[in-house]
């Protein structure tokens, strides 16, 4: 794994941009002798759009000469995961139904991006389709272990300091557990708050757009400047003993016994730093969002991808053609039923946050698994995604093979903030 002395995250990189002591297009330069040195192994991005990210990059130092950067993201090279379209990039989705796709107008998420000064340096690599067919990505920190999917290449390119930040997705566990696997910071949004215009569908009930970052403060800053809120003041300390609740999930049982005992483990770290930590326990209804969740994202997934399973069947990975078939059992009567049980479970989790700041709850079932022929377990990720709160995946200790693992934090409907200023508290008393 590639550990650049001059792979500055962005926030302290920024300072330095506006004292001219460095500038963007050096910045850029950096990460581009990064991917040059380490992308022969890792296989993070699709294709790089050098020529353009130059000349942004120049306009962003010629700004902040002048002082007048446009945002606080301004001169920020970031990834872009390949199911977004891009008009001076193909966009390929993964699968080779796509070659040579070239969109007229970028996705909603990059022109804001674009606007606010940020310089694409490329597409990353995705799993087909955002599915669960495995891509060429590797996990950089172990080359024989999976990165995780769909958002292979963004979480792998931001751990190997090719790219600051980049863009994920996640419909089911798409953008945490890379974020687990990599030991990166992965921040998925409450639902719909970075508009998902121009990405590929998948389930438009699940479907959300997040950042990856080397810490919760650059994800946060990114975050917050497409979104459009003021991020947390990170510098300061709770102003009373934060309440931290424990949720272990309908899915603990998928847990591997290593990560059970240091999951354990930090409920008493978190009282010693001086947390109010309680064990939650949702009623047994709230059981039902697992496989409410599941009809949702099979049921989306078969209409939305209708064309590639109608017309080019035969090109799809024997993960996701049989998938798509099997989704078919699931009829109107079953996904409106679901979707009653969503709303009930999520009116269940809204009642259960108002004795606590955020919940903890597992972002992987352990360590990235070995071989890379599967992008890992599904356990863990989903019913947030359904619920459409927000989480933040933060890696806080090691398992038996020396291998990030962590946990999210999860806050309600639209208190991303809050997200995020108590997973930077988490991640920095007790990681």
């Amino acid at each position: 794994m590639h550990r650049s002395p001059h792979a500055l995250d962005f926030s302290v990189a920024r300072a330095k941009f506006i004292s001219g002591e460095d500038n963007p297009r050096a910045y850029l330069e950096r990460c581009i002798e990064t991917i040059a040195a380490r992308d022969k192994d890792v296989h993070a991005f699709v294709i790089l759009g050098l020529e353009n990210a130059r000349k942004a990059a120049d306009a962003s130092s010629n700004r902040y000469g002048y002082g007048k950067p446009l945002s606080a993201v301004d001169g920020l090279p970031i990834g872009v995961k390949d199911i977004m379209d891009t008009a001076t990039l193909p966009t390929e989705y993964g699968t080779p139904i796509y070659r040579g796709h070239r969109p007229v107008a970028d996705a909603a998420c990059v022109v804001e991006a674009r606007e606010l000064g940020a310089i694409v340096l490329g597409k990353t690599v995705s799993t087909e389709l955002a599915n669960r067919h495995p891509a060429v990505t590797r996990n950089p920190i172990d080359l024989a272990r999976t990165p995780g999917g769909s958002s292979s290449g963004s979480a792998a390119a931001v751990l190997d300091c090719m790219v600051p930040l980049a863009f994920g997705t996640q419909t089911g566990g798409s953008l945490i557990r890379p974020a687990a696997y990599c030991g990166v910071v992965g921040y998925k949004p409450t639902y719909n708050s970075i508009n998902g215009a121009g990405v590929k569908l998948l389930a438009p009930s699940l479907d959300t757009v997040g950042v990856y970052g080397r810490d919760v403060p650059d994800a946060a800053l990114f975050g917050a400047a497409l979104i459009g809120f003021d991020a947390p003041p990170f510098a300061t300390i709770p102003s009373s003993a934060p309440r931290i609740g424990v949720y272990r999930t309908p899915q603990w049982s998928m847990a591997e016994p290593y990560y059970v005992e240091a999951f354990d483990a930090l409920h008493a770290r978190l009282e010693r730093a001086g947390a109010h930590v309680t064990e939650l326990k949702l009623p047994s209804a709230m059981d039902a969002i697992i496989e409410a969740s599941g009809i949702v994202n099979d049921y989306e997934t078969r209409c939305s991808l209708a064309y590639e399973r109608v017309h080019h069947f035969d090109r799809l990975s024997t993960t996701l053609g049989p998938k798509l078939l099997q989704a078919g059992r699931w009829k109107r009567d079953h996904y409106l039923a679901a979707l009653d049980t969503v709303r009930d479970c999520r009116h269940m989790l809204e009642d259960a946050l108002r004795d606590v700041d955020v919940l903890i709850t597992p972002s992987a079932e352990g360590e990235a698994p070995r071989g890379l022929e599967n992008v890992g377990k599904t356990a863990f990720h989903q019913m947030w995604t359904m619920l459409h709160v927000p989480s933040v995946a933060i890696p806080v200790f090691r398992g038996p093979n020396g291998l990030p693992m962590g946990v999210q934090v999860v806050a309600g409907l639209h208190d991303d903030e809050r997200a995020l200023f108590f997973a930077h508290w988490i991640h920095r008393t007790v990681a």
